[in-house]
């Protein structure tokens, strides 16, 4: 096994990741959505944070594997495909983390209700279907599938 299929097996691995981690995370936002009890929205979202775990661990391994391969391989940061990718990065991990802020708070006040009397609040459904904050998770999820495309695609 060469250096080239080590470097490309730990970059797929952290795409896998990555890309798992968003689904996991949007599966579980998108069923907190359809729950009224406090309790019930907080163990959806603090599910979300194996999601989270795998995003992150996938975004460190992409990028670091990603960046050696490129170096190893000798196409560097010159090709155009590789600098969007990088700024797709970016701002996917941007994007999800301000939208992952809003669950994060939405999680919070969850399980402060459900030990309140777990009954529903309007303003935890307004923060688990605030549509700027699924919108930018939703979107960070879009620009991966770009950064996906790009990298099996390798346009020149």
């Amino acid at each position: 096994m060469t250096l080239t299929h080590v470097l490309l097996s730990f970059h797929l691995l952290g795409a896998a990741c990555f890309l798992a981690g968003a689904v996991v995370a949007a599966v579980f936002q998108v069923a907190a959505l359809r729950r009224e009890r406090p309790s019930e929205v907080a163990a959806l979202l603090g599910r979300t944070r194996l999601g989270v775990a795998l995003v992150g661990t996938g975004a460190l391994l992409t990028l670091a594997f990603g960046i050696a391969l490129a170096e190893h391989d000798g196409y560097g940061f010159s090709p155009a495909w590789i600098q969007a990718s990088i700024a797709l990065w970016v701002a996917s991990m941007a994007l999800g983390g301000a939208g992952g802020r809003t669950a994060r708070h939405a999680r919070t006040l969850a399980e402060r209700l459900a030990g309140e009397g777990d009954e529903p609040s309007e303003e935890l459904r307004a923060l688990v279907g605030d549509r700027v904050a699924l919108g930018t998770s939703f979107l960070s999820g879009a620009l991966l599938l770009a950064i996906l495309v790009l990298m099996i695609w390798q346009p020149a």
